[in-house]
């Protein structure tokens, strides 16, 4: 969202969601200024088999460890105790597939589910400390392949099926992963996904794996090892199996979840059982104030951190019923999302600005043509809404009656950092603004120096404290933790975002200040489409950056110099297509490739990416001082130029 677009609107909230912005200032006063009484009774959220013996131990930073000796189990606190007051026979999931097939799970159901498959990974030789990689769509066996690992204190590494086998072969890697568990395919707009060719595609540059597990969801023929594969129906035989719960210590990981950053390998965010879940489930708690009764629809993907954290973990800590759906929120048309909405009640929906902007191309009709009164509240997530969007979402579904929560926060956050606090008192609405910081969190705007920044003065954003959701390390790579979130500003976590706070104390989150791209909501790291182009036996050197999108947000645009023999082969362009989405998936594709013969270069030989953005999106490319050859800058114009002729002739 680009900083001239703030609205300074002000939206206020009907009384039955304002009972006043009082009770948040109170609370949040206390966070701060009492935090070890004040997360001793948000720990409360969550039965405990150990109590801790401190609430935070801050004597390694940036290591800091919280409800130190403190024992839980997270799947118990997701199913067991549910079961023991009076939710046993309570809808967890409705899950609904992209052709409108359904199926309702109960909490006793999904707990039969996951202890079956706990006994499961037992035989099949998984133990505590033991890593997997789930590799599943959004189907009933990820959140029960999810909470089993769990149950057993195995870390579990969800990958996005959206990715492809060099990613997923990667994230295997490092994670050290002995078993798989993926499906035959997915359903993705009336297609098959091909997920366990890709996996074996991976497993070809891996080691580690000697288990895979195969969930039959579409039917189709796959190549099965008689050695290391094995059928889910297979496995999951006894549905009246029990296994006692593995109670971890509160800072052993629960999961790791790859995030992409400016340079070098995704990195593997490692979050703990304690911490995150105390904060996940008081984070949904605050800023939804959900209710008993209600049917809440977090409308992301499970393998990214909001489906890990607001599709499976909170929602089943606090005891909701969960919409889960499958396919596109377009097919088999653009009113697929309102239906869902209006056939299954839905109260609560967190969506993307993606998605908004996505729907808002077709228009009113076809949210008009279904009954969304059932809608109490209505979230955002994934990149800062722009005001268009937030007053067509608020208008047109919430018919001016649903606050939005608009959520800021990250992978390595684990939760919500900045939202409104419904539960606590909502304050007035600024379309554009995730208004005020959660309870405990304590942000600070911040020159390039490191000087407090005043108020409407752009910065960068950064947390004075830890907070409990916080990741504990980077897997495998402790020193780049310290480096890439505590080095810039020593004694503060660096978002890596700019950001402005308004001389009402709103807070407005204006995009990411690296080279991290924002495509449709999801993160993902120039490098990686750069290290894919270059690993092209045709590429030299690219460069590659994100232009703005009105509906995704950004797309990616990739320059390459071809390396001199393959200056004239044939379909080049998308022959590198194909490639990067066989390789990392579909959503790292660039929407445009450029061929040049040079890219802009400073005279040591580091190309100037943001030179070459500037001058692509016909932007002034500041200081070219230290740019060795001018006529680089005319070689990127030129591809454009030819770009956009061949644009309007189509």
């Amino acid at each position: 969202m680009a900083e001239e677009d703030r609205s300074k609107d002000v939206l206020p909230t009907s009384e039955v969601y304002h009972p006043g912005i009082g009770s948040y200032q109170q609370v949040y006063r206390e966070s701060l200024e009492s935090p070890e009484d004040f997360w001793s009774k948000q720990a409360g959220i969550l039965d405990w088999h150990k109590r801790w013996d401190k609430v935070l131990d801050d004597s390694n930073p940036p290591f800091y460890r919280w409800f130190v000796n403190g024992k839980l189990n997270a799947s118990y606190n997701a199913l067991d105790r549910h079961l023991l007051h009076g939710r046993r026979n309570k809808a967890a999931y409705i899950w609904i597939a992209e052709n409108g097939d359904e199926k309702i799970v109960t909490y006793d159901g999904l707990y039969r589910r996951v202890n079956n498959f706990a006994r499961a990974l037992i035989d099949l030789g998984m133990k505590k400390g033991d890593r997997v990689i789930i590799y599943l769509p959004m189907i009933l066996e990820a959140p029960v392949a999810m909470l089993a690992a769990a149950r057993l204190g195995i870390v579990f590494s969800f990958v996005f099926a959206g990715f492809g086998a060099g990613a997923l072969a990667e994230r295997i890697n490092d994670s050290g992963a002995k078993m798989v568990i993926t499906a035959d395919g997915a359903f993705r707009n009336g297609k098959v996904v091909e997920l366990k060719k890709i996996v074996d595609e991976a497993l070809e540059s891996t080691s580690t794996v000697t288990t895979v597990v195969v969930v039959k969801r579409t039917g189709t023929d796959v190549q099965m090892d008689e050695e290391r594969d094995i059928w889910w129906h297979d496995v999951m035989k006894d549905s009246s199996t029990y296994v006692e719960p593995e109670w971890m210590d509160s800072n052993d990981p629960l999961y790791i979840l790859y995030t992409s950053g400016t340079t070098g390998k995704p990195k593997g965010a490692v979050h703990g059982n304690g911490g995150y879940s105390v904060w996940v489930a008081n984070t949904l708690r605050w800023a939804f104030d959900p209710r008993e009764d209600d049917r809440w629809w977090c409308a992301a993907d499970i393998g990214w951190v909001t489906g890990h954290s607001y599709i499976v973990f909170a929602p089943l800590f606090l005891g909701l019923t969960s919409i889960m759906y499958e396919g596109s929120i377009t097919y088999p048309a653009p009113d697929r999302l309102w239906e869902i909405i209006d056939r299954y009640r839905v109260n609560l929906l967190y969506t993307s600005p993606t998605a908004i902007r996505t729907l808002m191309r077709f228009g009113e009709k076809y949210p008009k043509m279904h009954d969304l009164s059932s809608l109490r509240v209505l979230g955002t997530v994934g990149e800062p809404i722009n005001p268009a969007a937030w007053k067509w979402y608020y208008e047109h579904i919430g018919h001016s009656n649903c606050p939005i929560i608009d959520t800021y926060w990250q992978t390595e956050t684990g939760g919500f950092m900045i939202a409104p606090p419904l539960a606590l008192g909502l304050p007035p609405l600024k379309p554009g603004s995730a208004t005020f910081p959660m309870p405990g969190v304590d942000p600070v705007i911040l020159d390039e120096h490191g000087k407090e920044l005043k108020a409407e003065e752009k910065g960068y954003i950064a947390y004075r404290r830890p907070w409990p959701g916080m990741f504990l390390t980077l897997n495998n790579d402790p020193e780049r933790f310290k480096k890439v979130y505590f080095e810039k500003y020593p004694g503060k976590y660096f978002c890596g975002d700019y950001a402005i706070r308004d001389s009402d104390g709103y807070y407005w989150l204006l995009g990411r200040a690296d080279e991290v791209l924002n495509v449709a909501g999801h993160r993902l790291g120039t490098i990686e489409v750069e290290d894919a182009l270059i690993s092209s036996k045709e590429v030299a050197e690219s460069a590659v950056f994100g232009k703005p999108d009105p509906v995704k947000g950004e797309v990616i645009v990739a320059f390459v110099v071809l390396k001199e023999q393959y200056q004239d082969e044939p379909d080049i362009v998308a022959k590198l297509r194909k490639r990067i989405r066989e390789d990392l998936g579909p959503i790292y594709v660039p929407e445009e490739i450029h061929i040049v013969k040079t890219l802009p270069k400073t005279r040591s030989g580091k190309i100037m990416r943001r030179v070459v953005k500037a001058v692509a999106l016909n932007q002034l490319p500041g200081d070219i001082s230290t740019l060795e050859n001018s006529a680089s800058v005319d070689e990127v114009k030129a591809a454009i130029e030819i770009f956009s002729k061949e644009t309007r002739k189509k």
